[in-house]
């Protein structure tokens, strides 16, 4: 609309001319016309974050539902609201995060210290500390180093590389967490993409195969073992606390260990990753089909880099001690803590200056995280959540989805969608009693539906909120809120049929 309208010089200079020779008439009338345009384009622009308001404005109006609090009430249609915004993006995401925290406030009538408290958590902690590391990372130009290493592995192929990097992520981040790789192989990705070319817009599909690679990676990866997610430790500690009696020596399978769960879930790691690389292939279709000239940069580099300083050797070693801490230490100090701490080791050792933080992190991200898991937070507490998933259960029984796949499928829906709304291991603690209990009602067993459900929070592809890996490749800047929505349902689709025919052909065979 811009260039059709065109300048406003060129609008103007020839009219002002003719107002010369009639004066009083065309001079005034063009102001009024280019004001009344610029305020349709304006709210044309604009429009969705207008029809979010009417939308959030009708669903307050309404009656609230039996069984649901005004309270929860006002939380669901905030997360309505938010979602419709972090979609369209018609203002800026940190934006949606102010008002999440002014709709708690003066809507819900939360003390303002609370929202606070719920915002900066452990998580939001890790988000900020996994940021300023991998600065720091890019600041001693380590990234090159491992990027260099991949592309030896992988060859110059953009389809390998991708899957190289898709794979490598998903192995460590099966057995250490999908928050830490994300962080660790993000300036490896951007690395990749800057070095192809350095103009955003000529490598827009090229960067969303690279950086999806990274976050869908570790996504499809923590399902692989118990410390892959808090998810979970969270569904073994149900299994234990509902069905578990050592006086009965029948129950002794629903004390799952680390070994059980690597049988039941590796293998369908493993399945998905070839997918997520040709999925995102077929999705975004790089402008470059081979990095061979990003590679011959990237060895130059290296080469310039000559061999290994005692800044580097520092920098790999106060990386691979926090990446010990998250391991061993994080259950008792907390992985956003020991994340800090290594970015003060960083700092304080002058490896990096403080201006490079905070130039190179996006603090809008880690607004945007902290306001999403105290959204979630409020979800839980008024029970919206758990208002949200007996609604959605009730619905099954007509449709026949009451047991077997049909069942199976339902749960895996509902937790897809819980989970793009709120961090995995929360989504897990509100479902896990409700679908347990429904498995027991309906003579399931509470080991398929306990590893559908668990399996199924993986499955938050579609939102940038959804895990802290996809928080972390959107900080980047390459991605936009609707390429989460483009190639995420359609993982989220191919997700949920390889649990299924894992759920119905593979786990019989262990005994389910």
């Amino acid at each position: 609309m811009i260039k059709k309208f065109g300048s406003v010089d060129k609008i103007t200079k020839v009219p002002s001319a003719i107002s010369r020779a009639v004066p009083g008439t065309i001079g005034k009338a063009v102001p009024r016309v280019l004001k009344k345009r610029s305020s349709y384009l304006y709210f044309w622009q604009k429009r969705w974050f207008f029809i979010s308001l009417a939308v959030g404005w009708g669903l307050l109006s309404m009656p609230v539902p039996d069984g649901l609090t005004q309270q929860g009430m006002i939380i669901l249609t905030m997360s309505v609201v938010a979602t419709i915004l972090f979609v369209t993006e018609p203002v800026p995401l940190p934006t949606v995060a102010l008002m999440i925290i002014v709709g708690q406030v003066f809507l819900m009538g939360i003390d303002s210290k609370e929202v606070a408290k719920s915002m900066m958590s452990d998580s939001v902690l890790f988000i900020m500390g996994s940021l300023m590391l991998a600065v720091a990372v890019v600041k001693q130009k380590l990234d090159t180093r491992i990027a260099w290493l991949l592309v030896r592995v992988t060859g110059t192929s953009t389809a390998r590389i991708a899957f190289g990097i898709s794979f490598v992520s998903g192995i460590l981040a099966s057995f250490v967490g999908e928050h830490t790789v994300a962080a660790m192989m993000l300036p490896v990705g951007i690395t990749l993409i800057q070095l192809t070319s350095d103009d955003p817009k000529k490598v827009r599909n090229l960067a969303a195969v690279i950086l999806f690679s990274i976050s869908y990676g570790c996504s499809v990866a923590g399902i692989g073992t118990p410390s892959g997610g808090a998810r979970n430790a969270i569904m073994i500690g149900y299994w234990k606390e509902f069905f578990y009696n050592p006086t009965n020596p029948e129950t002794f399978i629903y004390l799952i260990d680390y070994v059980h769960w690597m049988m039941y879930a590796y293998p369908l790691f493993l399945i998905q990753l070839p997918f997520v690389t040709l999925i995102l292939l077929f999705t975004f279709k790089p402008e470059y089909r081979n990095l061979s000239r990003a590679v011959v940069k990237l060895r130059h580099k290296v080469e310039e880099q000559g061999k290994m300083k005692i800044g580097d050797w520092a920098a790999i070693v106060i990386f691979f001690v926090t990446l010990l801490g998250w391991i061993f230490a994080s259950s008792d100090y907390g992985m956003g803590t020991i994340a800090i701490f290594g970015a003060v080791i960083f700092l304080a050792s002058g490896l990096v200056k403080w201006t490079d933080i905070n130039s190179g992190v996006n603090w809008g991200v880690v607004l945007l995280y902290g306001a999403a898991i105290s959204l979630g937070l409020q979800m839980m507490e008024t029970g919206a959540a758990i208002w949200i998933a007996e609604h959605f259960l009730a619905i099954l029984s007509p449709l026949g989805a009451d047991s077997g796949i049909g069942l199976w499928a339902a749960v895996s829906a509902l937790t897809t969608l819980v989970t793009n709304t709120m961090s995995n291991g929360a989504a897990v603690a509100v479902l896990g009693p409700i679908v347990l209990k429904l498995a027991v009602a309906a003579e399931e067993s509470p080991i398929v539906i306990g590893y559908i459900t668990a399996i199924s929070s993986a499955f938050a592809y579609l939102t940038v909120v959804g895990t802290p890996a996809s928080t972390i490749v959107y900080a980047s800047g390459y991605l936009k809120t609707t390429d989460f929505l483009k190639v995420g349902w359609k993982m989220a689709v191919a997700s949920t049929i390889i649990m299924l025919l894992g759920a119905y052909v593979y786990w019989p065979l262990l005994g389910v």
